[in-house]
C-alpha cells in the first residue's frame, strides 16, 4: 500500500475542516470566440453590495490565535469590511448570468489605495456555501493572512453555487473559471467605493487547488486579452493541477478520487458534450443514475457524500477501489491508453502549459501531497517554462515544513497501516499545506504591492 491508499473518508473529513464544508481541487485552456474575458456589462453589480458585518483587529487576533495561524498570518494591523458581492458574468458558451462572492475590503486608513488580492477557493461539493460568512475557514484565512495586513481581497463563489443562477459548475474549466475570477475584480472595483476605500490598482491573482489552477487561468486571460485593464503585478498559485491531460494517465487513484474525477467528467460533459451518449458507458450503477448532477449538492458535504453511500469511502475504501466501483473499467482504461479518447483531449485544452507569465510568479505545493501531487504538476509546470526560457517564475516546496510542524517526531510517518499514516496523509491537502503556501504567496506580493 502507498501513501495514496487513504481512508476515503478520513480525507473527506479533512476537506470539509479545510474549507468550512466545501472545498479543495484541479484545471486550465484556451479562451476562445465568443467565451472571452470581456463583454459589455461583465463584472457589473447586479445589487447593492452589503457590509454583512465588520471584524475588528481584537476578533481577528482570536480568532487566528486559537486556531494557530496567527504564528503564520501574523497579527492584524487592520478591521476588515465583509462586503458581500452579486455580478454579472457568463458561462462556458457565453451564457448570460451571474455569481456571488465576496470583498474584504480593509477598513479605516488602511482601506486607502489598498493593492487587490483576487482569489479562487478549492473544490467546493456543497452547492449554498458562500465566502461571504465570516466564519467559513477559508474566508477567515484570507482575512488574517491578506485582508487584515492591508490588501483587500475579492473571492467568487464560482458559477453554480451560492447565488448564482447558472444551472451547474464548469469544473475545471479554464476558460469560465477565468472569466469569473475577472469580472469579480471588475465587481470589486465598485464595491470597494462603497465602503469607503480605494484601491491602488495593482492586482495579484493567488488560488489553492482547483483555485490555483483557477487564478493561473485568470492571470493568463489577464496579461493576455485584457493587460490595458489589469495591472498584474503578480500571481501566486497554490497546490494546482496545471498538468490535467497527465493526470488522467496515471494508473493510481489520487486521494479524493471518488469527489473530483466525475465532478470533471460531469463539467466536460455538460461543455463540450463529447465524453459519452450512453452514462453507462462511463458508470457502474447505481452511481450511473445520479451522478451526473451531484455535485455540487445543494445538502450534502464532503463526508455525508461518502456516509450516505452516494458515493463511495465509507468502508475504508482505497482511491483506487473507489475509483473502481464508480468507473467502468473499459473507460478508464480507454482514457489512460488511448491519445484520442475525448476526455484526455478536452483535459488538454484546460492544461496551463505553454504560456509565459510576465509578472512575477509563485507555484507552490508540498511533496507529499496525495490528492494534487507536484511531482506531476508543479513540477512538469515549471520545467515547462524553463523549457522556453520564462525568467518570471519561482516554485517552493513547503513539504518539509509540513513534516516539522505535524508529522511524528517531525517527520513524515512512513507505515501506511498506522492511524497516524492516515491522519497526516488525509490532512495534507485540505488542511496542512494551504497556510504555508499562503505564507509565500503574500511574501511574494508584499516585494510588489
Amino acid at each position: 500500500m502507498n501513501r495514496l491508499h487513504l481512508l476515503s473518508a478520513i480525507v473527506a473529513a479533512s476537506l470539509l475542516t479545510a474549507c468550512g464544508g466545501g472545498g479543495d481541487g484541479g484545471g486550465f485552456a484556451f479562451i476562445g470566440t465568443g467565451t472571452g474575458t470581456t463583454g459589455p456589462g461583465t463584472g457589473a453589480l447586479k445589487e447593492p453590495p452589503v457590509i454583512v458585518t465588520t471584524l475588528t483587529t481584537a476578533q481577528i487576533d482570536g480568532g487566528s490565535a486559537q486556531s494557530g495561524l496567527q504564528a503564520l498570518s501574523g497579527k492584524a494591523r487592520c478591521d476588515v469590511n465583509v462586503i458581500s458581492l452579486n455580478y454579472s458574468t457568463v458561462g462556458p458558451k457565453g451564457e448570460v448570468t451571474n455569481a456571488s462572492g465576496v470583498l474584504l475590503m480593509p477598513a479605516g486608513t488602511c482601506g486607502n489605495a489598498a493593492p487587490l488580492v483576487a482569489y479562487a477557493k478549492g473544490t467546493d461539493v456543497q452547492k449554498p456555501r458562500t465566502l461571504v460568512n465570516p466564519q467559513d475557514p477559508e474566508t477567515f484565512m484570507l482575512t488574517a493572512m491578506y485582508a487584515a495586513q492591508g490588501y483587500a481581497v475579492v473571492a467568487t463563489d464560482y458559477l453554480g453555487y451560492a447565488k448564482s443562477t447558472f444551472p451547474y459548475h464548469p469544473y475545471l474549466h479554464a476558460d469560465s473559471e477565468a472569466r469569473t475570477v475577472l469580472d469579480s475584480v471588475r465587481a470589486a472595483r465598485s464595491a470597494a467605493v462603497s465602503a469607503g476605500g480605494s484601491l491602488s490598482g495593482k492586482v495579484m491573482f493567488t488560488g489553492y487547488s482547483q483555485g490555483g489552477h483557477s487564478s493561473m487561468a485568470a492571470h493568463r486571460a489577464a496579461e493576455r486579452d485584457n493587460a490595458s485593464e489589469f495591472n498584474v503585478v503578480a500571481g501566486a498559485h497554490l497546490a494546482g493541477p496545471y498538468n490535467l491531460s497527465g493526470s488522467f494517465k496515471l494508473t493510481q487513484a489520487i486521494a479524493g478520487y471518488q469527489f473530483f474525477v466525475p465532478f470533471i467528467v460531469n463539467s466536460y460533459q455538460k461543455v463540450y458534450g463529447d465524453i459519452y451518449t450512453d452514462v453507462n458507458t462511463v458508470y457502474k450503477q447505481p452511481y450511473a443514475g445520479y451522478i451526473e448532477n451531484l455535485l455540487p449538492s445543494p445538502t450534502l458535504n464532503y463526508t455525508t457524500l461518502v456516509t450516505s453511500g452516494a458515493l463511495p469511502g465509507a468502508n475504508g475504501e482505497t482511491p483506487n477501489q473507489a475509483r473502481d466501483a464508480v468507473f467502468q473499467s473499459a473507460f478508464l482504461t480507454d482514457v489512460q491508453t488511448n491519445p484520442n479518447n475525448t476526455l484526455f483531449l478536452d483535459a488538454k485544452k484546460n492544461d496551463l502549459l505553454g504560456w509565459s507569465p510576465r509578472a512575477k510568479t509563485l507555484l507552490c505545493g508540498g511533496a507529499g501531497d496525495p490528492t494534487v501531487p507536484p511531482a506531476l504538476h508543479m513540477v512538469a509546470a515549471k520545467a515547462d517554462f524553463d523549457a522556453r526560457g520564462v525568467t518570471t517564475v519561482t516554485t517552493v516546496d513547503v513539504d518539509a515544513q509540513i513534516q516539522a510542524t505535524y508529522g511524528p517526531g517531525g517527520k513524515a510517518p512512513t507505515d501506511p497501516t498506522t492511524a497516524a499514516y492516515a491522519t497526516y496523509f488525509g490532512a495534507y491537502h485540505g488542511t496542512y499545506e494551504p497556510p504555508f503556501c499562503h505564507v509565500r504567496a503574500r511574501a511574494l506580493f508584499d516585494t510588489v504591492k
